[in-house]
């Protein structure tokens, strides 16, 4: 069972089915969906199956994803995490999602530290990479902030929407992190 995180501001949870509902609102926003270079979600179902697919990657060690509430108990109002883990080469990806309300308080910036203090030293990886549009200036941002670099450009690498989009690849090694307590700003 994934653990419970706290931050100054935040509790980062385990996601639970009750969340499907929080969850469906976040992914259903095409604003919100804008730079995540996927399909809204049509129906909470969807949520429900994406909750069960994040539960199973907790149990399998393939990812680590926390339902994101501010203190104290405001309900799910976004989520981060990390995902995709090659245990191999010790490498996951970052992956997070904010309700528009939320945003430009640094509440992000606050969870991603305490998300990735647990990648580097629960879980024993080595580096993350974030896959960014980018014309996400406001994600690339919050990566820097957070110690990440860019590693890669890739032109034209992801079809959406019939359409070729770049993607740039940030990447930070577990010897560059370091934690900060980001809630003050």
């Amino acid at each position: 069972m994934l653990d419970e995180l706290h931050s100054a501001r935040l509790l980062l949870r385990p996601f639970r089915m009750d969340d499907a509902e929080a969850l469906f609102q976040l992914r259903s926003d095409p604003d919100q969906m804008h730079y995540l270079d996927r399909e809204p979600m049509q129906t909470a179902g969807e949520a429900a199956e994406m909750i069960v697919r994040i539960q199973d990657d907790g149990l399998k060690g393939t990812g680590y994803n926390w339902a994101l509430e501010e203190k104290p108990d405001s309900g799910m109002i976004g989520y981060a995490g990390i995902w995709r883990i090659d245990h191999r080469n010790s490498r996951g990806e970052i992956g997070y999602l904010l309700g528009k309300t939320y945003q430009g308080k640094g509440l992000m910036t606050e969870a991603l530290m305490s998300a990735l203090l647990f990648a580097f030293t629960r879980a024993g990886l080595h580096s993350i990479e974030a896959n960014v549009n980018p014309g996400n200036a406001r994600s690339i941002r919050l990566l820097e902030r957070c110690g990440f670099v860019r590693e890669a450009y890739f032109r034209e690498n992801y079809n959406f929407r019939g359409k070729f989009l770049d993607t740039a690849v940030y990447s930070l090694l577990s010897a560059d992190f370091k934690y900060q307590d980001l809630s003050v700003s």
